[in-house]
């Protein structure tokens, strides 16, 4: 058997079987994997096909994040001879041999291989760079192909909030934990961590509904001090003029109250408020102060008639689509006296007839 590539490894036991750990330098994954580019139909593959669309995204954060980027290890089986050779020093370090007859099958991170290789031709300077490599052995097609959903099945997407807690390169994911964290009120009542909210939750909002409604808010405005400022000055007055978030500060109603009889902690509210907040960020000139007071003249139950049909479906259920979203802005806006954009005054002229027919 001849032998041509030599990996230093850590050997490790899952499930009685051994498998191997090396820091491979990212130039040598185009020779270890064969290229995507060929079709084969999933039964006679181990993995999903490739996303053309995923690559240059992928690639993009390792160049724009060229001395912080980070990626997990690849998982790969050897289909194809190869032995292990254990250092003198300790049995569970050696070389890791492999036959150049040998493939090497992708198992898990098949795009994050992709794009590697993408950002490589750009900048080669990223192939002196390793990424760690967990090597099994092949047994076979149907395997390789439990080998993918044991390592896909199980794994669970991080929630939007979450990520947004963590990132500290997104600046609207930055601002949105600053100002949240400076308001006492949302605070208090915002999970950091889940993107859903169960029934009996401590929570009210969720910190992506925030994160969303500042993107609604800035547009495609470049984040800075001065809109950390503005969202900042922004949320706070909203915070102190809805009555039914101060109601619930002096305890004349609950959390369940609430919930359940208003909907003022509705995620398509903190939205159609975002819409509200990027009429003042466009417009500075005007009193944001006086005219968000005017929220407390707003009725939030969900009986409320101007809901209806608005934000509320005759079974009771919120309405939680981008036209809910507007209709729900252009009531707060027409309760503030400031005028609707175009946009606006067609889809509120199109629900008005839906309403009187």
């Amino acid at each position: 058997m001849e032998f041509v590539y030599k990996f230093p490894v850590a050997r490790g036991i899952q499930a009685t079987r051994e498998y191997y750990i090396a820091m491979v330098p990212l130039r040598m994954l185009g020779r270890l994997f064969a290229s995507d580019s060929e079709y084969v139909p999933p039964e006679y593959r181990a993995q999903r096909r490739l996303n053309e669309t995923r690559i240059p995204v992928i690639s993009k954060y390792i160049l724009d994040n060229r001395d912080t980027y980070a990626f997990s290890a690849l998982a790969a089986s050897i289909d194809g001879s190869f032995q292990y050779t254990a250092s003198e020093l300790n049995p569970n370090v050696g070389i890791l041999e492999v036959s150049m007859d040998a493939r090497f099958l992708i198992n898990d991170g098949q795009h994050r291989k992709a794009a590697i290789n993408d950002a490589l031709q750009e900048d080669p300077s990223l192939g002196d760079e390793t990424i760690p490599i967990v090597f099994f052995a092949d047994k076979g097609l149907a395997h390789s192909q439990q080998i993918f959903t044991d390592l896909n099945k199980n794994a669970i997407k991080t929630s939007n909030s979450i990520s947004e807690l963590y990132d500290s390169r997104d600046k609207i994911a930055v601002i949105t934990r600053d100002v949240i964290s400076r308001i006492d009120f949302l605070n208090t009542y915002t999970d950091k961590e889940k993107d859903i909210l169960g029934k009996f939750s401590s929570n009210l909002f969720t910190l992506n509904t925030f994160y969303s409604a500042n993107k609604l808010v800035l547009g495609p405005s470049h984040p800075d001090d001065k809109a950390t400022d503005f969202l900042y000055a922004f949320w706070s007055t909203v915070t102190l003029h809805m009555m039914p978030w101060q109601d619930l500060e002096r305890r004349e109603i609950t959390k369940v109250d609430l919930r359940e009889n208003y909907i003022a902690t509705q995620n398509v509210v903190i939205q159609a408020l975002g819409r509200v907040g990027s009429y003042f960020w466009k417009n500075p000139e005007y009193d944001m102060k006086t005219y968000l007071s005017k929220l407390e003249e707003v009725k939030w139950q969900r009986s409320a008639k101007v809901w209806l049909h608005r934000a509320i479906m005759p079974n009771g259920r919120i309405i939680t689509n981008k036209k809910a979203i507007m209709l729900i802005a252009n009531a707060l806006k027409q309760a503030m006296k400031i005028p609707l954009t175009n946009d606006e005054k067609r889809v509120e002229n199109e629900y008005l007839k839906e309403v009187r027919s």
